[in-house]
């Protein structure tokens, strides 16, 4: 994200202000409704109010998009608010004989989100989210549930849990996943450590990760046969 730029954002309203605005916006004249391009002149133009009505406008679709091609929340949340610091930064740049500035919009929002996606899942991000979400699981089904949970002791549950389930690994297995998501090694560091080759390292972490999220998934207790 540009930090150099400072803009602020309107939340994201409510569902229920969402049907209200878009009541009012159909009732309204058409006359009296900015096209997109217009808004997007107006941008140009320093205008911080057009800014804030483009992003009422399509900050429910572009976070959509974010979210269906990097189905994560937080990360929707911030590709939308690199998005509308792009609009700000290259409204310049857009040329209405090549499209919409809905097009426009989208094709930046698509073509971020990819780039984004391809970025965390080269730093296995997408392995971190589903490994700790099928953890968490396990562990809200094998305590008593609460409905006040210190989160502390709950990441503590998961740690341990994870370095009990992870007894059903070869060492090496056990060390490269320990390596590689308690400590933040890369798999380079983690083969320089073990002293095994990069490709070793990377076959570890695949097969352990594999059989852990077996066990994990079929519910297996630490002291059981592994899948």
């Amino acid at each position: 994200m540009d930090s150099f730029v400072t803009l602020r954002f309107p939340a994201l309203p409510s569902s229920q202000a969402q049907e209200h605005a878009a009541a009012s916006v159909h009732s309204a004249p058409l006359s009296a409704q900015p096209s997109d391009e217009d808004l997007l002149s107006r941008i140009c133009q320093n205008d911080n109010d057009a800014l804030a009505t483009l992003f009422r406008r399509f900050a429910t679709l572009v976070r959509g998009v974010g979210y269906q091609v990097l189905k994560n929340a937080a990360e929707a949340d911030d590709l939308l608010q690199d998005i509308f610091l792009l609009v700000h930064r290259l409204c310049g740049t857009f040329d209405s004989s090549k499209g919409s500035a809905r097009f426009w919009i989208l094709q930046m929002t698509y073509r971020r989100a990819i780039s984004r996606r391809r970025y965390l899942t080269s730093r296995h991000f997408y392995s971190h989210v589903e490994l700790d979400e099928a953890v968490s699981q396990l562990s809200h089904r094998s305590t008593t549930c609460s409905s006040a949970k210190d989160p502390v002791d709950m990441a503590l549950q998961r740690k341990e849990a994870l370095e009990m389930w992870s007894e059903g690994l070869s060492e090496s297995q056990r060390q490269t996943l320990h390596l590689f998501f308690f400590e933040g090694y890369t798999f380079e560091e983690i083969a320089a450590k073990l002293g095994q080759t990069v490709g070793n390292a990377r076959n570890h972490y695949y097969r352990g990760l594999d059989k852990l999220r077996k066990q994990i998934s079929a519910g297996k207790l630490p002291g059981k046969e592994a899948v």
